[in-house]
C-alpha cells in the first residue's frame, strides 16, 4: 500500500468515528419480563439526512458499578428527526438508579459511524 493509500485511510477512519450531533437516547421506561427486565429506549435522529442503526452495545452501571453488559443487533432506518424505540435487555434486578453507556453503530451517508451515547435509567 504506498504512503498516500495509508494516509487516505487513516482519515477516512477517523471521520467515521464521530461526525455531527450523536443520536440522543432517552429512556422511556422499564418492564419485568420472564427471563429479564427490558429496558424502552428512544433513539432520536438528530440528522438532517436519515441513518440505518446497525448495533447498540451497552453497559447498565449503578452506584458507580457495572451491573449488566451485552449488545442489540439492529437493522432498523431512521428518518431524519425521526425516533424509534429499542428494547434493551437487562439481566440483573436493581432497586436504584443506573446510568446505561454504550457506542451506537449506524450507517450515515453510506459510511459507518460509532456515537458515544448515554442515558438515565430510573427503574420506578
Amino acid at each position: 500500500m504506498s504512503r498516500l493509500s495509508c494516509v487516505l485511510a487513516l482519515a477516512l477512519a477517523a471521520t467515521a468515528c464521530h461526525s455531527g450531533k450523536p443520536p440522543e437516547l432517552t429512556v422511556l421506561g422499564v418492564h419485568a419480563a420472564p427471563l429479564h427486565e427490558v429496558v424502552f429506549v428512544q433513539v432520536t435522529n438528530p440528522a438532517r439526512r436519515p441513518m440505518r442503526l446497525t448495533r447498540l452495545e451497552y453497559t447498565f452501571a449503578a452506584q458507580g458499578a457495572q451491573v449488566s453488559s451485552g449488545e442489540v443487533p439492529l437493522a432498523r432506518d431512521l428518518a431524519a428527526g425521526a425516533s424509534v424505540v429499542v428494547e434493551v435487555p437487562f439481566d440483573v434486578a436493581t432497586e436504584g438508579p443506573m446510568t446505561l453507556r454504550g457506542t451506537l453503530t449506524a450507517e450515515l451517508d453510506q459510511i459507518v459511524r460509532i456515537f458515544k451515547v448515554s442515558a438515565n435509567v430510573d427503574p420506578h
